[in-house]
Parts: structure tokens; C-alpha cells; sequence
């Protein structure tokens, strides 16, 4: 009687039918053995009862949990318990408690399926941002492709726009930019063959000329007051106006590079690398300037979220105050780079310091350095590289003027892998300076060098400037009739690509009667040498018989 009501509890459950059908095939299969089995086959019964139990339990509590958002509990109600409370002496055991929590999962996903979902939290955060200027309310976008902005980079009022006419210029971008790059696929096909400007260049050069005329003609006196009123009235929240400034078509290109910036600060926000208002370091303060920052660095947080960082302008350690800062530059005894000085001329000297050797110096270096370049990926991995820092001395010291990163042995001979020229020293001749010594180098240790690829856009065009002003002495200097790229080559040690490439964008790369010839032209010569004229002997230069350096061996 207790083996049927046993049987008879295991079969009244929906969910346990599977599991007492199989018990009591196993009880027919198994009547013929001796007694000494029995013992086995009622445990066995016992467990599949407390299965198809446990089943009933969890269904009804799953029930309960669409009602009462209570933690999830086990299928007895409790915290599991010890081992005794299931019997697994039988082999089959473990199979029936397998396919009785399989159906119990089946019914707690039905019952679930129609539970509303939640929102996630950060969906719900960005629509609790809000544009920080004054009045905005944080609809649109500078670059015309987003419904809504969380910084003044892209904000339409901060720019004194509207939404709409975000748009509208963006459409009128997309459609210029579609036509520039099926004009350039067209030229680039037979570059070398035309280096003539075709009439439709000629046109649009003619006209950006007649659009420039009037760009110095200054501002009148209601323009003036104008402006003033509106300084006067919204100050820093917003920015000045810039209309009668400028030519209309310089003015189209200062909007194009910002709503190009604002969208890469965009992309750089979506994937998580910066945050609105915090992690990202605004200013710096580095010896006695006070530096507006560029782009992201990877600091450590506690010092990103601050917003304003101190630095040591000797040793390049990064501090949270200004307390802090000047209890450092009391003890610190630093007044120029570690590594040997290699180079000097006047104020001007150059020193070589190991990554290897000065790894901290060198690591800091390079975050100081993502602040103002894009294209900047090296911060920590510093030991297979040489740093090239130039400074200016005076009476505190050797202050930070700019440097260049270089591989200890690179297979591509790159003779630069970064380069930077500090804010403060920009447009002075240093960027050319620090160009020229990396290629001094080059020309010491007998190789032709490059610099390595992507550069960033200041770069790009200190470079150009640079290859320029190289090939126009060298042909100012030049008194042979035959020229060729490999002579250039090997006396500049330019790589014949860059060489290639600048005489490209001079015109003086001809293709004639199946061969490339190499123009001289004489305007564009005496043109570099009435600019050389003009500066003087206070030019920037390196000054070859200054330097007193050896390659490396075996670093």
C-alpha cells in the first residue's frame, strides 16, 4: 500500500508524468529479482516523488515572481541545504532530476516572456544630460547628423546657428565633398601625365582669389558695435561672431574643421573613450603658461576627472594642485631632460634619452604629448624607442621646447615615429628645426629616412613645407643639366617617395616621350629665396658641426 500511493503521488503532477511513467516501467522490467533489490527501487520511487514536487514548487514560484520582484529562490523555498535531502544511490537518479529542472526552466521562461522588459540605466542617463550653455535646450547638433548634443563642441546656440541651419550646411558638405572626390578619382589616374591645372581649377582658383580681396578690409563702425554688443551681453557662453571677419569662403572653411571636430569628439563619446564634462583634462599648467589641451590623454582617472593639471616643466611628473606643484618644484632638482645633450647652439640644445633607461620621464612624456595630437598611440611601451628633446635654456633651466620619438632598429628606416612642437613655441621655426635634426641623423648614420605614417595635420604640413624648402635650395644650388631623384635622395636623405611627391604638388614633374623629367622653375626658386631673405640671419637652423652625437650600437 505505501509503494502505490507512492506511485499514485508521482503521477498526479502535470509536470512529473514523464518521471513516474519511467519509475514504473523500472518497476515492471525489475519484479523479477530477488528482494534484495526492493530497497533500491523504493529510493528510486522516493526521489522521482520529490522531483515531480520540487517541479510543482517551481512552477508556482515563478508565478509568484511575475508579482513579487523577490530574489530567486531554490525549489524547495529555501537556501539550499545539505546533500541528504536528495537520494542518488540509484544510477538513474541523476537523469530524472536533470529532465524535471529542464521542464521547470520551460515554464519560468513561458511565465517570463511576458514580463515587460526594463530600460537600461544609460539609455535613461543621456536623457538626463543636458547642454551646459546657458539657454540651450540640448536639440540639434553642429554637424547637422544628430537629433541631440551634451557638449558645447556641438552645441548650434554656442556656435550662434539653429538646428536647421546645421542642417542645411550639412547637406550643402555632403554634396562638396561628393564632388571634390569624383573630381580627385578622375585626376589621380593619370597624376604624373597632367600637371597643368585643368580650366575648371583655373576657374575656382580665380574665384577663391576674387572671394579674398576684401578679407582685410577691416570692420566698420555698426559691425564693431556689433560685435561688442554681443561680447557684452553673452561673454564666454558664447562665441564671437565671426561674420565681416574674414572672407565668406575662409569663414565656410573654419565651419567646415569645426563641425568635423565636433564630430569626432561625437564618435570618440559613443564608443566610451571620453565623457561629457569629465575625464578630460582642459587646461594644464606647465611652468609659466597656462595651456588649453587638444585632444584626450589617458591619465590616470583621479587626475583626468580633474579638469586642470600642474606639470613639471623639467621632470614632467603630473600633480592635482597648486600647493602640491610648488611644494615639488621646491625638492625637485631637475633643470633639463635626463640622457646626454647631443646637440647644442646658442640656447638651443638637443638631448638623446633611452626609453629603456629613463622609462618614467619617457611615459610621461608621451601623455603630455596625446594632448595635442590625434594620432598618438604610445604611452607606456617606451623601452624600444629613443626620444630626441629639444629645449630653450635660460637662467631657471632648460624649458621643453618639443621632441621626436624614434625606433631603436626599424625595418622601414622611419627616422621619426612622433613629433611634436609645444603650443607655446609653435609657429616660431622649432617644428623645422626638431624635422631637420631627425634628418641630420639619417644623413650621420648613412640611411634615408621617413617619417612614419599616419601624421597628424600639423605635421603633415610642417612636412610638406619642410620637403619643399629642401628640393628649391637644392635646385637653387644645383648647377648640373641632369638631374635625378636617387641623386636628391642620397644628399637629403629624403625618401624618393616624399621627393616624388612634393615635386607633384610643385609642378615640376613632367611626363615626356615615356620618361619623367624634373622641371626647374625659376619663380618658384626666386620666390624661396626672397622669404629666405626676408628672415634674416635670426632663422631658425641646426648648425651640422654642432652635434656631437654617434649611432647607436646593438640597443
Amino acid at each position: 500500500m505505501p509503494r502505490r500511493r507512492q506511485r499514485h503521488m508521482a503521477g498526479s503532477g502535470s509536470d512529473g508524468t514523464e518521471d513516474s511513467d519511467s519509475s514504473a516501467e523500472r518497476e515492471q522490467t525489475n519484479s523479477s529479482e530477488s528482494d534484495g533489490n526492493r530497497p533500491k527501487r523504493q529510493r528510486l520511487t522516493r526521489a522521482s516523488t520529490r522531483l515531480s514536487q520540487s517541479s510543482h514548487d517551481t512552477s508556482d514560484l515563478k508565478q509568484t515572481a511575475d508579482h513579487d520582484e523577490s530574489p530567486p529562490l531554490t525549489p524547495t523555498g529555501n537556501a539550499p541545504s545539505s546533500e541528504s535531502e536528495l537520494d542518488i544511490s540509484s544510477p538513474n537518479a541523476s537523469h530524472d532530476e536533470g529532465q524535471a529542472k529542464d521542464q521547470a526552466n520551460r515554464d519560468s521562461d513561458k511565465d517570463l516572456s511576458h514580463r515587460p522588459k526594463r530600460r537600461r540605466c544609460h539609455e535613461t542617463y543621456n536623457f538626463n544630460m543636458k547642454c551646459p550653455t546657458p539657454g540651450c535646450n540640448s536639440l540639434g547638433h553642429l554637424t547637422g547628423k544628430h537629433e541631440r548634443h551634451f557638449a558645447v563642441s556641438g552645441c548650434p546656440l554656442y556656435h550662434n546657428l539653429s538646428a536647421d541651419e546645421c542642417k542645411v550646411k550639412a547637406v550643402s558638405r555632403e554634396k562638396q565633398e561628393d564632388e571634390l572626390k569624383m573630381q580627385e578619382e578622375s585626376n589621380s589616374r593619370h597624376a604624373t601625365r597632367h600637371q597643368t591645372p585643368t580650366s575648371k581649377q583655373s576657374r575656382y582658383k580665380e574665384q577663391v582669389a576674387e572671394m579674398r580681396k576684401g578679407r582685410n578690409s577691416g570692420l566698420q563702425k555698426e559691425q564693431k558695435e556689433k560685435h561688442m554688443e554681443h561680447r557684452q551681453t553673452h561673454g564666454n557662453t558664447r562665441e564671437p561672431l565671426l561674420e565681416n571677419i574674414t572672407s565668406d569662403y575662409d569663414l565656410e572653411l573654419f565651419r567646415k574643421a569645426q563641425a568635423r571636430a565636433s564630430e569626432d569628439l561625437e564618435k570618440l563619446r559613443i564608443q566610451g573613450q571620453i565623457t561629457e564634462g569629465s575625464n578630460m583634462i582642459k587646461t594644464i599648467l606647465f611652468g609659466r603658461y597656462e595651456l588649453d589641451t587638444w585632444y584626450h590623454s589617458p591619465y590616470p582617472e583621479e587626475y583626468a576627472r580633474l579638469g586642470r593639471l600642474y606639470v613639471c616643466e623639467f621632470c614632467l611628473k603630473y600633480m592635482k594642485s597648486q600647493t602640491i606643484l610648488r611644494r615639488h618644484m621646491a625638492k625637485c632638482v631637475w633643470k633639463h631632460p635626463p640622457g646626454d645633450e647631443v646637440y647644442r647652439k646658442g640656447t638651443i640644445s638637443v638631448f638623446e634619452v633611452d626609453g629603456k633607461k629613463n622609462k618614467i620621464y619617457c611615459q610621461n612624456l608621451c601623455l603630455l604629448a596625446k594632448l595635442f595630437l590625434d594620432h598618438k598611440t604610445l604611452y607606456y611601451d617606451v623601452e624600444p624607442f629613443l626620444f630626441y628633446v629639444m629645449t630653450e635654456a635660460d637662467n631657471t633651466g632648460c624649458h621643453l621646447v618639443g621632441y621626436f620619438s624614434k625606433e631603436k632598429n626599424s625595418f622601414l628606416n622611419y627616422n621619426v615615429s612622433c613629433i611634436l612642437t609645444m603650443p607655446q613655441y609653435m609657429r616660431q621655426g622649432f617644428g623645422k628645426m626638431l624635422i631637420d635634426f631627425s634628418y641630420l641623423l639619417s644623413k650621420v648614420e648613412e640611411k634615408v629616412g621617413s617619417p612614419e605614417r599616419p601624421l597628424s595635420d600639423l605635421g603633415l604640413i610642417s612636412y610638406r613645407s619642410y620637403w619643399k624648402e629642401v628640393l628649391l635650395r637644392y635646385m637653387h644650388n644645383f648647377q648640373g643639366k641632369e638631374i635625378s631623384i636617387k641623386e636628391i635622395s642620397q644628399e637629403t636623405a629624403v625618401n624618393p617617395v616624399d621627393i616624388v611627391s612634393t615635386l607633384q604638388s610643385l609642378q615640376m614633374l613632367k611626363y615626356w616621350k615615356g620618361k619623367h623629367l624634373v622641371l626647374k622653375r625659376q619663380d618658384l626658386i626666386d620666390e624661396w629665396k626672397a622669404k629666405e631673405v626676408k628672415r634674416g640671419n635670426g632663422n631658425k637652423t641646426i648648425d651640422p658641426s654642432s652635434l656631437k652625437w654617434t649611432p647607436p650600437k646593438g640597443t
